[in-house]
C-alpha cells in the first residue's frame, strides 16, 4: 500500500487536534460549573482538593494522546515528534477558543492562566501558550512535510542543544511565576524574556537543520 500523502494525514490530525481542544474545552466547564453550585461549603473545599489530583491525571492523559496519534501519524521518530507537535498547538489553541465560545473566557489575551499541575505549577497570560502553539505547529508541518516527502533531516549535537535549551527556557518561563500568582500576586509577568529567548534558541536550532533536509539519492516522494 502507498503510503498517506502529507496532505491527508494532515487534515486527519488537526481534525482531531480541533475535537480534542473543543472537547477538553467543555470538560472544564462542565466541571467548574458543578463545583460552583456547590457553594462554599466544606463539600466544595473536599471537591477542589480531589479536583487536583483529577486534573493532573487528566493532563498526563492528555500528552499520551497526544504522543499517541503522534505516534500513529508518522513514520519515524522525528515525523512522529512533528505530529505530536501539531496536535498539540492546535489542541491548545482550540482549548481556548472553545472555552471563550462557552464561556466568554479569557477576556483578553494577557489574562493570567493555570496551565499544568505537572511537575508543578506552569502559569502565563494567555497569549504565550498560544505563542509556542503557534510556534509548534508552524515548525510541526514544516518538519513533518519534508519528511513525508521522503527528505532526510540531519540531527547534529549542537542544534539538537539549542532545541533543547530553548525548551528548557520556555519551560523555565511558565514557572518561574506560579508561587506569587498561586498566592494572588498577579503582577506583569517575569517569564515572558525566557519565553521569547527559548522560542527563538528552539527555532535557531530546528529551522535551519530541516530547511536543510534533502531526499537520498535514487528516493521517490512519499
Amino acid at each position: 500500500m502507498r503510503p498517506a500523502s502529507f496532505r491527508s494525514v494532515a487534515v486527519a490530525v488537526i481534525a482531531y487536534a480541533i475535537a480534542m481542544g473543543y472537547l477538553e474545552a467543555a470538560v472544564v466547564v462542565y466541571l467548574g460549573n458543578t463545583l460552583s453550585g456547590l457553594g462554599p461549603s466544606a463539600a466544595a473545599a473536599e471537591a477542589f482538593g480531589r479536583l487536583a489530583t483529577t486534573e493532573m491525571v487528566r493532563e498526563a492523559a492528555t500528552l499520551v494522546m497526544i504522543a499517541s496519534v503522534g505516534w500513529l501519524a508518522g513514520r519515524s521518530g522525528l515525523e512522529r515528534f512533528a505530529w505530536a507537535a501539531v496536535v498539540f498547538g492546535v489542541w491548545d489553541i482550540v482549548y481556548y477558543l472553545g472555552l471563550y465560545a462557552i464561556t466568554g473566557w479569557p477576556p483578553s489575551l494577557v489574562t493570567w492562566d493555570v496551565l499544568f499541575l505537572l511537575p508543578t505549577t506552569w502559569v502565563g497570560p494567555v497569549w504565550a501558550p498560544v505563542a509556542v502553539s503557534i510556534a509548534l505547529i508552524l515548525g510541526g508541518l514544516f518538519a513533518a512535510g519534508r519528511l513525508r516527502a521522503g527528505y532526510r533531516i540531519v540531527v547534529r549535537p549542537l542544534p539538537l542543544a539549542a532545541a533543547l535549551g530553548g525548551a528548557l527556557l520556555v519551560v523555565a518561563g511558565f514557572v518561574i511565576d506560579g508561587p506569587r500568582v498561586l498566592a494572588g500576586d498577579l503582577s506583569p509577568w517575569d517569564g515572558w524574556p525566557l519565553l521569547v529567548g527559548g522560542i527563538a534558541l528552539g527555532a535557531l536550532g530546528t529551522l535551519p537543520a530541516i530547511a536543510r533536509a534533502r531526499r537520498p539519492e535514487g528516493s521517490e516522494p512519499a
